[in-house]
């Protein structure tokens, strides 16, 4: 079974097995467990930031940073169709109090100028705007990259109108690598980042979330209140640690999701956008007389596993545990479902 429904299913390395059973461990919200604070201060480091946090999930990530950024009834912009507004079951509202203002086509080149245009003169009718927040890289654009300079830009703008800006990372590493760069040369036109370790970076559980002391002290509290302090954490961040010595492995991954879209898309009743398979995530458009969810069924039937991303596409993701055989072999069953 071949399983590109998304990075997060990757097994955990044999050499991530022996370091969680022999990592030295303490309860973590005593601020004992050594192996945890080793991993949050080489997060921080590699990020250029100050301080990290250790926290189950990129979910719990995204919101620690939008509960330690903003009060009751201010307002939160962000994209359309943004991993915090699509896919976090409402959160901000739920937990914070805040409003979320989406804004179509915000995490894109011309984003800046729509966030410019976004943003409201100071009014008693109006919520305070206080928080940005931007994804890199881009789940539901398919993978695709904001570059720094476009970073740069949010950021400015930003600090003119006195907003902070927290950027859901949860594959900034995969960004990085695509573009050839330091992740710190994106990591710095930010104020708070989160970053997976159990996507791309194949650890089976955990997120950093990381920004300046001060800022990581009051996270520490929010997670305390989520239910985020894990006590004996270390056996958990040893994996962590591991996964971050595997960041250049991830090319091999954005190399297998770009041999897989171009196959792709040479095949009747699909299209695929290459321009925006930049890392590991392809994205395919269904056109023919077969529905998305038929050919995910069919190409389940026959060993591979993927999933439906809207009524008329499909999502497939490459990692650790996809092979270049495994992608032939996908494109060789892709092509007797729809061919």
């Amino acid at each position: 079974m071949v399983d590109l429904r998304s990075d997060t299913v990757t097994l955990p390395t044999d050499d991530m097995r022996q370091a969680m059973a022999s990592a030295e461990v303490g309860d973590d919200v005593y601020g004992e467990d050594p192996t945890v604070k080793r991993l949050e201060e080489t997060a921080a480091s590699l990020l250029g930031k100050e301080a990290g946090l250790f926290v189950p999930s990129g979910t719990m990530g995204n919101q620690i940073a939008v509960l330690t950024h903003t009060a009751r009834g201010e307002e939160v912009i962000l994209d359309a169709e943004a991993h915090i507004y699509f896919y976090e079951v409402g959160a901000p509202a739920l937990l914070a109090g805040v409003q979320t203002r989406p804004v179509p086509g915000l995490l894109s080149a011309d984003g800046p100028e729509l966030l410019k245009s976004s943003l409201r003169p100071v009014d008693i009718h109006f919520p305070h705007t206080s928080l940005l927040c931007l994804e890199n890289t881009f789940n539901r654009g398919g993978g695709t990259i904001l570059p720094p300079a476009t970073m740069a830009e949010f950021y400015s703008i930003a600090q003119e109108r006195g907003l902070k800006v927290h950027v859901d990372g949860a594959r900034i590493f995969n960004a990085a690598v695509g573009l050839g760069i330091d992740v710190k040369e994106l990591a710095k036109h930010c104020d708070s980042l989160m970053f997976c370790l159990s996507k791309g970076l194949a650890a089976p559980v955990g997120s950093l979330l990381v920004g300046t002391r001060e800022f990581i002290d009051r996270a520490r509290k929010y997670r305390k209140a989520l239910g985020g302090g894990m006590r004996q954490a270390g056996c958990l961040a040893a994996a962590g640690l591991v996964a971050l010595n595997s960041i250049d492995r991830l090319a091999q991954d954005h190399a297998n999701a770009r041999r897989l879209a171009e196959g792709l898309a040479k095949l009747p009743g699909l299209q695929v956008d290459l321009d925006k398979v930049q890392t590991n995530i392809a994205v395919i458009e269904v056109t023919g007389q077969q529905t998305a969810a038929e050919i995910v069924q069919l190409l389940f039937e026959r060993g591979v596993k993927c999933g439906t991303f809207g009524p008329s596409s499909i999502r497939m993701v490459t990692h650790k545990d996809v092979s270049a055989e495994d992608i032939e072999y996908a494109l060789q069953v892709a092509e007797e479902v729809v061919g």
